[in-house]
This record gives structure tokens, sequence and C-alpha cells, in this order.
């Protein structure tokens, strides 16, 4: 069985694992803190995530806001089906910039793009959709889901890289 995954030129060890897994739990902890608890250098931290960061695996760290208690209390989800798969190159870039679109992916399926947006409420969600999103060239029409609730919010389950190697 391998011990370590290549990623080109480099490699993912436990150690490496177990750095992210801290991280991700803690994404303010201290390299000096991770070091302690992992019996390292926080130079070997340091180093490590360079690497990391290098490899393309860290790509950069995110602030969670609860959008709730800033005002933003309806989340939804619309399927955008396009006049043709061509146009999707066009659309991105009005898509990306409406700004209460927060995730958008090119899709299989019925729809050619899939987005999450967050809105105040349903007002503000139906002008995002009349006067932001549907007065876009090139898409066909749309179909909203508002969610009612955020079940589940989690990351890459790390703990399957040890034991898929």
């Amino acid at each position: 069985m391998k011990t370590e995954k290549q990623i080109p030129d480099y490699y993912i060890d436990n150690l490496d694992i177990e750095i992210l897994s801290l991280l991700i739990a803690n994404a303010r902890a201290p390299f000096t803190e991770i070091a302690q608890k992992l019996v390292v250098s926080p130079g070997t931290i340091h180093v490590r995530m360079k690497k990391l960061e290098k490899m393309g695996v860290v790509v950069g760290a995110e602030l969670v806001l609860d959008a709730s208690k800033l005002g933003f209390d309806l989340t939804a989800f619309i399927g955008i089906f396009l006049e043709k798969s061509a146009k999707y190159s066009e659309v991105v870039p009005r898509l990306r910039a409406i700004e209460e679109i927060v995730e958008a992916h090119y899709t299989t399926g019925g729809y050619g793009i899939f987005c999450k947006i967050i809105c105040s409420n349903t007002d503000h969600l139906r002008t995002v959709l009349n006067d932001k999103i549907q007065s876009v060239e090139g898409i066909q029409r749309t179909e909203t889901m508002i969610s009612l609730e955020q079940s589940i919010r989690k990351t890459l389950p790390l703990g399957q890289l040890k034991t898929l190697r």
C-alpha cells in the first residue's frame, strides 16, 4: 500500500494531512500551536504550508460569514437553462458581476449552470432574478429553489486520504 500521494513533483504525507486537518478545524490556529500538537518545529509547519500552496492543494483562506446576521435571510439555488451550451463562456462573466451570486457551477443534466445566491428577502430575490439574471443574453430561462435550512456544511474528508492511499 502506498503511503504518499504524488502530485506533480511533491508528495502529501500523513503530516501534511494532520496539518490540514488542524487548520480546517481552526484556520486561525498559529503555526506554533499546530507544531506543538504535532511535535514538530513551527518552521516545519511553515515549510509544509508553502509546499501545499505551491502544489495548489491550499489555494487560500476564506472568512465564513453568517449571512442572516448581516440581514441576508434568503438563500436560493437557481438552475439556469442556456439558449445553447456555447453561450456558457459569454454568460459566466455577466453572472460573475452579480454580487448576490456566491457560487456558480457548469453542470450536466437539465441546467447548464447552477448558482447559489444570497438575498435579503423575496423582493430582493425577485429583483435579482428579473433584473439581473434573466436579463443576461444567452439565458433561456431559470428555475428557483429556496433553501429553508442549511443542514450540512463541511469540507473535504481528509480522513479518507489516509485510507485511500
